[in-house]
């Protein structure tokens, strides 16, 4: 009878700690966003030869146990320059208090424009969300930085919601605009987020996520331009992309395992 009580006992404060602990989850937006910001980094070039600060190319965030970063794969697609000192390197931090990490280019996913970094120094990671695909009409948010570095390192958030899931196809205005490299990647194509929120060039590689709990569920990869890079700053479609979050958790399996 004794043993009896005291297991129940432990199974009451076990599920009150479980309780205490999902009540004690940030909800607030503005809470959320500053978890969300820690994790976040800027994806830069060091080359104190040709540049006197690191030459920001987009967005990245933390994952695991905070040595690996996520990016697009054509954030890190530049060949680094073998005669000079040139690495590849995340900023992480606000305004000009800035934290430089050296970083690898570990694994890539051409296919899903994912790479994986590896990190000289450990920073917070984020939480990625389950596998399954959000449904049209659920709310996001993404931050990052739209227009890199040039007054410091401060990230920017916009939410939206996902308008569509659609095949992974760059959008053209008519036959004309369909090149051979469109047409063959029709053929093996993967399911993407089109989303309802304004992103920009730089947002590439940006963890987009839910606005409630902070789970990354995909992550920007192109933004649609009805012209040039300039025209997307100053006259945003609104319409931008994301790759589902279950091959970021591929892409991690595949380089740890």
């Amino acid at each position: 009878m004794k043993n009896l009580f005291c297991r129940a006992f432990l199974l009451l404060i076990f599920f009150s700690t479980g309780l205490i602990a999902e009540q004690n989850k940030p909800t607030d937006f503005t809470t959320i966003v500053k978890i969300v910001s820690e994790g976040t980094v800027a994806i830069a070039i060091d080359a104190p030869i040709k540049h006197s600060s690191p030459r920001v190319l987009g967005t990245g965030f933390v994952v695991a146990d905070g040595l690996f970063a996520v990016t697009n794969y054509h954030v890190v697609s530049e060949d680094l320059d073998p005669t000079i000192v040139e690495n590849y390197v995340v900023l992480s931090g606000e305004g000009s208090v800035v934290k430089k990490i050296k970083v690898e280019v570990l694994k890539i996913d051409p296919k899903h424009d994912l790479a994986l970094l590896k990190l000289d120094s450990q920073l917070k990671p984020l939480e990625l969300g389950n596998e399954e695909l959000i449904l049209p009409g659920s709310e996001i948010a993404l931050t990052g930085f739209p227009i890199g570095a040039i007054l410091g390192l401060y990230p920017a958030t916009h939410r939206g919601y996902i308008s569509a899931i659609t095949p992974d196809a760059i959008p053209a205005m008519n036959s004309n605009q369909l090149t051979l490299t469109m047409m063959n990647r029709l053929k093996s194509v993967s399911l993407i987020y089109q989303l309802d929120a304004t992103a920009y060039p730089g947002n590439s590689g940006s963890p987009m996520y839910d606005p409630k709990s902070g789970e990354v569920v995909g992550v920007i990869n192109k933004v649609l331009v009805k012209d040039t890079k300039e025209s997307a700053l100053s006259s945003p479609t609104g319409i931008s992309y994301a790759i589902p979050v279950k091959y970021v958790h591929k892409l991690i399996s595949d380089a740890t395992n």
